[in-house]
């Protein structure tokens, strides 16, 4: 059944089972097309529960596709873990509506209330109150002003800066440098739309381009299609649309226009959406994993029900860039579970090296899905972060008669001359954590930048809370060359800009715990109130060197999750570390280079993988 249908079929459902606005009654479950780019986003085994657990699922509305996507994903879990999760969500996005809804989960009886908050001012007194009242609350997608549980949505800055260098690309592949940009938004209050936005205009700074007044269409596909077209009139060049409603309006538009000239691009993935870039009237949609959302959302309603102290904890879902082609197999439902090998494909994983827990972890997400789809993976990653050994290694592929090789490059400039070997020779390239300079078929990775600044900021709070405005930082990296781990740094670095904080020169470990700590105690004699350490042994070296000095005062924080780190953050040696989803990577890759070898064109996607901030 198309999702369209769906969704028109849930809405007469919800419409007619309640008179107050708000739904009480549950869809059929459908098998949505699964996100496992981020099914390790909870990180832990699915909590147990009693048959009687009551659970609210509250959207924005009960309509749009991504909304209905995300109560599959909730139902899916529900059905899983033996729960009952009741859609109850508003037919069109109203404040008072929503407020309305929660009040009438709280006199339901249930116990927890999992909510993408449509204004997270408006929502936040009727949330509190829930809260109040023993309720358990769960973010997914947008969250309101009261603490909860947790919150599993997209990193919207990141993704909207996203779209915004999406459509900076076309423009000027197309020769335009200049020109007006229109913006259509929900509205000025909903927190996910609006980081959208700030991401995207952020993209055309220092540009020639005018980012016009954003006008406001409350998700209606309708009413934003007037929007884009007035945006038309006044000659635009590109338009921007920050959700469904959004983004279908805009497309409509221009493609009532029949100006194919300017540029579209969109958050969310619809059917329609997806039309409309096969068509050529937008360049591309910002895909969230609406049913990762859901799914991971009821399971942390679940085990905070339990009595698990979730600590409020944060999880990116992912985003990816679709375009024309990638838009075809998306809306045509292509599940990544149904990846089948048409004969035993030699695939080799070549990681920057076989040690780290990082890339064992990896390499464990790579071969249970190798055995799934019936393909071979060969881990031949050198023993220690070294160009020649890595160079070694794709050259020992290429001869080794390897169809497929998955990579992680320790410098990208170095690797990329063998590897242009190795795709001119015909094996496929899929890149996992750290690109090199080379096209690929597809590429899986965190959004490494926005979790650096999101390291930055977790420092910087709690420097602050220690009523520590100044100070020296230090930063414990890898090499100047490894991209993943440079762009952390960048990412750790923006977020004190503005402050009075001196973060001193980058000091480098090659990765190596021992030379990291070394690192950390030369800044530990210099005076400094906080170190960054960019990947696993960085950041394990970081651990260990303020344990060493007996300085609790010192925040750590840094990448990666292992037992050591881990241990080091409940011994309150380390604040924090930016946990990455490496088995997803290496599940992802392998599902791509099978797609690539079985002669799916993938069109150099690039997905992010997701982050969590992992504390004590």
């Amino acid at each position: 059944m198309k999702k369209s249908l769906l969704a028109f079929l849930g809405c007469l459902t919800l419409t007619a089972a309640s008179l107050a606005g708000c739904s009480s009654s549950k869809p059929a479950e459908t098998s949505a097309a699964p996100a496992e780019t981020q099914a390790a986003a909870a990180e832990e085994e699915a909590p147990a529960a009693s048959g009687d657990t009551k659970i609210a699922l509250i959207t924005m509305d009960s309509i749009d596709q991504h909304w209905v996507t995300l109560n599959e994903g909730a139902q899916k879990a529900a059905k899983e873990l033996g729960v009952t999760v009741t859609f109850m969500s508003p037919n069109t996005k109203d404040d008072a509506q929503q407020i309305e809804c929660v009040n009438n989960a709280v006199a339901g009886g249930y116990q927890a209330i999992i909510v993408a908050a449509n204004g997270p001012d408006a929502i936040s007194s009727a949330l509190k109150e829930a809260a109040s009242s023993g309720v358990k609350l769960v973010y997914v997608d947008s969250p309101a002003n009261v603490d909860a549980e947790a919150t599993f949505s997209t990193d919207n800055e990141a993704a909207g800066k996203t779209a915004g260098e999406e459509m900076l690309k076309a423009l000027e592949a197309a020769g335009v440098t200049s020109g007006k940009i229109g913006i259509v938004n929900v509205n000025a209050a909903t927190d996910s739309t609006v980081k959208r936005e700030a991401g995207f205009r952020s993209a055309f700074e220092g540009t020639g381009f005018e980012l016009m007044e954003t006008q406001y269409g409350e998700g209606d596909a309708a009413k934003s299609q007037t929007i884009a077209e007035n945006y038309i009139t006044q000659g635009v060049v590109g338009i921007f649309g920050c959700n469904e409603g959004s983004t279908t309006g805009t497309g409509n538009a221009i493609k009532a226009s029949g100006k194919s000239d300017i540029v579209g691009v969109g958050f969310d993935k619809s059917d329609a959406i997806l039309n409309l870039i096969d068509d050529g009237y937008l360049l591309c949609t910002m895909a969230q994993n609406p049913d990762v959302m859901g799914e991971e959302g009821v399971k942390a309603a679940v085990a905070a029900i339990n009595g698990e102290s979730l600590g409020g904890k944060v999880t990116d879902t992912g985003v990816s860039a679709i375009k024309a082609g990638g838009a075809a197999a998306a809306a045509a439902g292509t599940s990544d579970g149904d990846v089948k090998a048409s004969k035993e494909w030699k695939i080799a994983l070549i990681t920057m090296d076989s040690i780290d827990q990082h890339w064992v972890t990896l390499n464990e997400g790579a071969q249970a899905t190798a055995k799934e789809v019936g393909v071979s993976v060969t881990f031949m990653s050198p023993n220690t972060k070294d160009d020649a050994q890595q160079i070694e290694c794709v050259n020992n592929a290429v001869a080794g008669g390897y169809d497929a090789i998955i990579v992680a490059a320790n410098g990208p400039d170095a690797i990329s001359s063998a590897l242009k070997e190795a795709a001119s020779s015909g094996v496929k390239l899929v890149y996992v954590d750290s690109p090199a300079n080379v096209d690929a078929e597809a590429t899986f990775s965190t959004d490494n930048e926005a979790a650096g600044k999101t390291a930055g900021e977790e420092m910087i709070k709690a420097l602050t809370a220690a009523g520590i405005t100044s100070g020296k930082i230090g930063i414990v990296n890898v090499n100047a060359a490894t991209d993943s781990t440079v762009k952390r740094e960048a990412g750790f670095r923006s977020a004190f800009e503005g402050t009075d904080f001196e973060l001193m020169e980058t000091q480098y470990g090659e990765g190596d715990a021992a030379k990291s700590q070394t690192i950390a105690e030369n800044y530990i004699t210099q005076g400094v109130v906080g170190i960054f350490g960019c990947n696993e042994g960085s950041t394990t070296g970081t651990g260990n060197a303020i344990k060493a000095s007996g300085k609790s005062d010192i925040v750590g924080v840094g990448f990666d999750k292992s037992d050591a780190i881990m241990n080091l953050i409940g011994d309150g040696y380390l604040l924090c570390t930016m946990a990455q989803n490496p088995d997803v990577m290496g599940e992802e890759g392998v599902k791509a280079a099978v797609k690539a070898l079985e002669g799916e064109s993938l069109g150099g996607a690039v997905q992010d993988t997701g982050v969590s901030v992992l504390t004590k």
